[in-house]
């Protein structure tokens, strides 16, 4: 394990004014993205929409890292040049996701567990070769009637650090992402109480596998209320919950703690963000990782239409501005104006 080498590669996809774009969808869920706007869900497409995205002007002031799903990290721009290849000549740390997604957790109903720890110390050699600098994986945590158990969580976080401890022996960055989901009526407090619960059995876990924090970037969900919660709290709300959470929990030696945006719109994840920098500093770089709220006007922008791949990377480019602006404290609602 190069230890300097990791910390220098996380602190980089986490640097000062730059976050993450998560741009690794599986084939069904780009599916969804394409859908709505009737694109076909082929490869060609797959290809151009991402290119689009990669290519987008100024990024690399704003963009630190980009996940990628295994078929993306393959992919070329229409002039050759493979993607990872783009974005490690613009300063963009490349990324790949590899886990094999949420299953159903035998014996205990509603609650999932993320697998894909078989032969992914192999996968991960093929990845670095390929010139991922980092990995993603995500568990995923529901709120419900009597959920989660304290199973659910222990097994999640095991699988979450035997995963981390094989990206740092193969010099890979592990971003570890354990989501509490927005889905469902609870309040601010139990996500709090819950999202609690994950980060201490999950730093609790990372420490029995010998994880070494310098070399990792955390990826939770904000301290939100369910979507379905009849009282939504403020924006101001949400900062002081997530900060409070995350100083109880996260150790000053994580080099940044990139969001998820975990179904918010793109300005209120970006908003949110601003409002934790403003209560900084911090012991760690607060900064996103967003699929969606970084994407959702992009798409609409692009539409399928090859005429319209500038005012897609226009669109994306405005998005990933107003984060970079949201990393310093300095976003204000009145600059979406500005938005393709």
């Amino acid at each position: 394990m190069n230890l300097d080498g990791l910390n220098k590669i996380a602190r980089a996809m986490v640097a000062p004014g730059k976050g993450i774009l998560a741009a690794d969808e599986s084939h069904p869920t780009i599916k969804k993205r394409f859908d709505p706007i009737g694109v076909d869900n082929t490869e060609q497409n797959r290809r151009v929409y991402r290119e689009m995205l990669f290519t987008a002007p100024g990024i690399e002031d704003w963009i630190g890292g980009v996940i990628m799903f295994d078929e993306t990290l393959r992919q070329h721009t229409a002039s050759g040049i493979p993607f990872p290849e783009l974005l490690a000549g613009r300063g963009i740390v490349p990324g790949i996701k590899v886990d094999a997604g949420a299953k159903p957790l035998a014996g205990f109903p509603g609650e999932t567990v993320t697998e894909g720890l078989d032969g992914l110390r192999k996968r991960l050699e093929e990845y670095r070769s390929l010139g991922a600098g980092f990995a993603k994986w995500r568990a995923v945590i529901a709120i419900g009637d009597e959920i989660p158990t304290a199973f659910c969580i222990e097994a999640n976080a095991h699988a979450l650090a035997r995963y981390a401890a094989l990206c740092q022996e193969a010099d890979i960055v592990p971003i570890v992402e354990p989501e509490v989901l927005m889905d469902g009526d609870h309040d601010l407090a139990r996500c709090e109480a819950v999202t609690d619960a994950v980060l201490l059995e999950v730093f609790s876990a990372l420490a029995r596998h010998r994880v070494v924090l310098e070399g990792i970037v955390l990826k939770p969900n904000m301290v939100v209320a369910g979507q379905d919660c009849p009282q939504q709290p403020t924006v101001e709300e949400v900062a002081e919950a997530t900060v409070r959470c995350l100083r109880r929990h996260v150790p000053a030696a994580v080099p940044g703690i990139a969001f998820l945006s975990g179904g918010q719109s793109e300005e209120e994840a970006t908003a949110n963000l601003d409002a934790m920098n403003r209560r900084g500093p911090h012991p760690w770089e607060l900064s996103f990782s967003y699929g969606r709220a970084l994407q959702a006007s992009a798409l609409r922008a692009w539409g399928g239409d090859s005429a319209r791949l500038e005012a897609g990377a226009q669109a994306f480019a405005h998005r990933a501005r107003m984060n970079h602006l949201a990393r310093s404290g300095d976003y204000q609602p009145a600059l979406e104006s500005g938005a393709s």
